[in-house]
């Protein structure tokens, strides 16, 4: 889409790339000098600062037309903005003059009512609400029929369903499950890349989880392995994982997920001090291999700013020694334990078997896997992984809904009904 120069026969531009349907027109405007009243054509009153106006032109003194990136200085103005003169043009967008500059600017309706901060209750809402759960609950991850997917063009509006359903998926659960994909090597990669650039770290861009021998890692094993998150070794552990089942025919390897947010809501609700004890003390995370030695140092649980669960770093075989202050060491290994004996109850663990051309993504900052052992000589079990991080998916997501809004501006210009 261009950044058309403004016209006073069309709607303004807005000063980023997405597209903003007005749906609720502005019936009338009202000024003071650090405040515009706008009251809409459905009842809603909305309320904006001058220099948050000022700050959000879309005009060429505001942002540079080429890159939708911001080039005012606020003080280099001289004067804090305020409003001379606020009225609806006759295209309906919104006409404000700022005094001292004495420029007049003009801002889309669609743009203002998306941003209306006046009416906003949580700035920072998630992208898709967040549903906690439980293995009792959900006995297998949510699944799409990905037969075909992969001969479609990105682009393809039924390629683009497919792929901001399972996006949505994976914000809310945590998880999603792709079916009937190709099992030829490389396939993972294709898909990744559907979402974003794979993060690279000291096992490849792509790896392989089969048995092995000389192994440097427990997964490329035999062996069970307890429910973690991968690298939580690192400052910034990955944010999602893919695995793609490319073989499996052995004797057990029955793949377990549990919602670690589940399980710290739990701990919360029994034992409180247990969990903001996790929340405090820092663990040692490490990961000593022959060829590479991470160590990082983070609470077990983290919460945002709004009090929200953001992340849990729980990895057993990956804690090194506990180097916390000497009055938190008894009290850490007491929550620890208490932790550790919840992830053994069977109703938080989802458990389900690995088919051919199965994939699953899933949020490496959230769920927690396991691994049954098999039996290696059984038949062969191979899946190909990769990382990405939380950034890709939700910008995929939000690229996927802008599309959608290009739609519903084409046509509500046109009259016709679009297909989403």
């Amino acid at each position: 889409m261009q950044h058309a120069p403004d016209s006073p026969d069309q709607l303004p531009p807005t000063p980023d790339y997405d597209a903003w349907p007005v749906e609720t027109r502005l019936s009338t405007v009202e000024h003071q000098p650090h405040l515009v009243t706008l009251h809409w054509q459905d009842g809603r009153t909305s309320h904006y600062h001058s220099i948050w106006l000022r700050e959000n032109a879309a005009d060429d003194s505001t942002v540079n037309p080429a890159t939708r990136e911001r080039t005012l200085d606020l003080s280099r103005l001289g004067a804090w903005p305020t409003v001379e003169a606020a009225r609806l043009d006759d295209t309906g967008a919104l006409s404000v003059t700022f005094a001292p500059e004495q420029r007049t600017l003009r801002f889309h309706p669609g743009w203002l009512r998306a941003h209306d901060y006046s009416n906003t209750e949580h700035i920072d809402a998630p992208l898709v609400p967040v549903t906690v759960w439980t293995g009792d609950r959900h006995d297998a991850p949510h699944s799409l029929d990905a037969a075909g997917w992969l001969e479609r063009e990105p682009e393809a509006p039924d390629a683009q369903a497919l792929l901001e359903s399972a996006l949505t998926a994976v914000l809310s659960h945590g998880l999603v499950r792709l079916r009937n994909l190709p099992t030829e090597p490389g396939t993972l990669a294709r898909i990744a890349e559907r979402i974003g650039p794979l993060r690279s770290t000291n096992f490849g861009s792509l790896f392989d989880v089969r048995a092995k021998p000389d192994p440097d890692s427990n997964a490329y094993t035999s062996i069970a392995l307890p429910p973690h998150v991968d690298l939580p070794t690192r400052e910034y552990q990955p944010g999602l994982q893919l695995l793609h089942c490319l073989e499996n025919s052995v004797a057990g390897g029955q793949a377990v997920m549990m919602d670690g947010f589940a399980v710290a809501e739990a701990l919360r609700e029994r034992d409180p001090y247990a969990f903001e004890t996790l929340t405090r003390v820092k663990w040692c995370y490490a990961n000593t291999a022959r060829t590479s030695d991470y160590v990082w140092y983070a609470p077990m649980i983290r919460r945002d700013d709004s009090g929200r669960l953001s992340e849990v770093r729980i990895a057993d075989f990956l804690r090194g020694p506990l180097m916390a202050p000497f009055d938190d060491v008894e009290p850490a290994y007491a929550a620890l334990t208490t932790l550790q004996r919840m992830l053994h109850e069977p109703h938080f663990a989802m458990r389900f078997t690995y088919h051919p051309g199965d994939l699953v993504i899933f949020d490496n900052r959230r769920l927690l896997h396991a691994r049954d052992a098999f039996a290696g000589d059984s038949g062969q079990r191979w899946l190909q992984g990769c990382y990405l991080e939380r950034d890709e998916i939700r910008s995929r997501l939000r690229m996927l809904r802008r599309a959608e809004r290009e739609r519903r501006v084409a046509s509500l210009v046109t009259g016709d009904t679009p297909t989403l």
